[in-house]
């Protein structure tokens, strides 16, 4: 991975996206076993549906966490000076998303030259998961 370079990027510049393979039950039970978020809406979908959901859904922090790989694909974690999203609609195994980002502002500030990224993940009917910002120490 090399160093993002302050002067080689401009704003509206997007980063190469991220596909992430279908996800699977399988995905959410492995994610629970590394998170500890065992919340059976995760991983149980006769307990998901009693609870009015149509079935299981993943863990918001499982998708945070592909937006997060999108950033270190990019950027060396050195440089990762803040990172952040909101969550924006319920992903679903069978689902595939595809983690964006697109350079929003340039900035030099206390002597740090800053790259802010838009971040976000969405399925392939467009439908935002989570979104958030990145930002980055050139």
């Amino acid at each position: 991975m090399s160093k993002i370079e302050f002067d080689k990027y401009e704003v509206g510049q997007e980063l190469p996206p991220l596909k992430v393979d279908t996800i699977t039950h399988a995905h959410l039970v492995r994610y629970a076993g590394a998170s500890g978020d065992f919340n059976p809406i995760h991983n149980d979908p006769d307990f998901a549906r009693k609870t009015g959901l149509d079935g299981t859904i993943a863990h918001g922090m499982f998708v945070m966490a592909q937006i997060g790989r999108l950033c270190t694909s990019w950027a060396d974690q050195k440089q990762i000076k803040e990172f952040g999203v909101t969550f924006k609609a319920m992903t679903k195994p069978g689902q595939k998303i595809t983690c964006s980002g697109k350079i929003k502002r340039k900035k030099e500030e206390n002597g740090e030259k800053l790259l802010t990224v838009a971040v976000e993940a969405a399925d392939e009917s467009g439908e935002v998961k989570a979104s958030g910002e990145l930002v980055v120490i050139c």
